[in-house]
């Protein structure tokens, strides 16, 4: 890896990025990002904790994305062990070497499981965290002890509604992005989405996306601030192909798709989305379950999740819908997240 590859690493993280003393690094033993490093933070509540959660980020965000979810649960003073990876081309974590996925970053994921030799997850999915954090564990679902799902999705997307061909507006649909948004300044997208999107009008949006490229193309977005988080790991230009690449399969999120990798050649996940649509529903049905949903957002639709109540029938029992949230519901929600994940720590599956 070279020097700017090291250098691309967030720096100035926020002081409260991860408690001090929890940030550990693995470096992955297997597959082609063999020598890279994933950071993850490690946290344990109380000795010896009971159960321990598992909580996945999507794209383009980071492990501080479920900052507030950790802060909750570390208030309620119940024995848990928190672990919040990384993934590679994000946060503290090392780039990207090449134009990653969710099947990618799942085979990371797998093996910092079975390096740390979980049981008893919990494990809580955000956006692109269902397919990474369900592909991770599909392999051995007796370390699952129950899910919660927060706008996310495993499933091919149904027609209804508000589609990410369609989503946040129809004439300028976020898998469009990508191609309308140079590699230079993806950093500004994501810095404003992801601290940002909530339920707007066109003008209002267009408005916040046009201020963070500016701040984002003048490097006038301060160290220490989340945007800052978001966007720093994207100027260098793998990361941002590499997120820009998983936003480019929304079309077909659920279904899976092929494309050519310059580094890897030819790559196709759809056989990952059949297995882990086919094993899912047998491996985790009886579990206790949680689902958290912004409905401003395709993950948040009532269609996506009657999918995940049939999969996982139990979620009826914590199933949350926030008419006025939109897909950053770990933003949103955190109290409510952190208090659905202690439920399912006190019940047997």
């Amino acid at each position: 890896m070279t020097a700017a590859d090291r250098n691309a690493r967030l720096k100035l993280a926020p002081k409260d990025y991860c408690p001090a003393g929890t940030d550990r690094w693995f470096e992955l033993e297997h597959g082609p990002d063999a020598g890279r490093s994933l950071f993850y933070a490690d946290i344990t509540l109380g000795q010896p904790p009971q159960q321990t959660v598992l909580l996945v980020h999507g794209n383009p965000e980071s492990s501080y994305r479920w900052r507030g979810v950790r802060d909750s649960l570390i208030a309620s003073g119940q024995n848990v062990r928190l672990i919040l990876p990384d993934h590679l081309g994000f946060g503290l974590s090392d780039p990207a070497s090449f134009e990653m996925i969710d099947m990618h970053h799942a085979a990371n994921l797998r093996q910092l499981v079975a390096h740390l030799d979980l049981q008893d997850i919990i494990v809580v999915l955000h956006d692109w965290g269902g397919p990474i954090g369900a592909g991770a564990l599909m392999d051995s679902p007796e370390r699952v002890a129950g899910i919660v799902v927060a706008n996310s999705t495993v499933f091919p997307m149904p027609a209804d509604g508000y589609r990410y061909t369609n989503y946040p507006f129809p004439w300028l649909p976020w898998s469009l992005t990508p191609r309308l948004v140079p590699d230079a300044l993806w950093g500004g997208v994501a810095a404003a989405v992801v601290s940002h999107a909530k339920p707007q009008n066109t003008m209002q949006f267009l408005h916040l996306i046009a201020r963070w490229l500016w701040r984002y193309a003048r490097k006038a977005i301060p160290a220490g601030t989340p945007e800052h988080v978001w966007s720093q790991p994207m100027r260098l230009r793998i990361n941002a192909r590499s997120s820009k690449r998983q936003v480019r399969q929304t079309p077909v999120w659920g279904h899976g798709y092929q494309y050519t990798d310059t580094t890897l050649g030819p790559q196709d996940n759809r056989d990952f989305y059949r297995q882990l649509q086919a094993v899912l529903p047998d491996a985790w049905g009886r579990l206790p379950a949680a689902g958290h949903f912004g409905q401003w957002d395709p993950c948040g639709k009532n269609s996506v999740i009657d999918q995940w109540l049939a999969a996982l029938p139990r979620m009826a029992d914590d199933l949350h819908r926030y008419a006025d949230c939109g897909h950053f519901i770990e933003k949103d929600q955190p109290t409510a997240i952190a208090q659905s994940i202690l439920r399912i720590a006190a019940r047997k599956p």
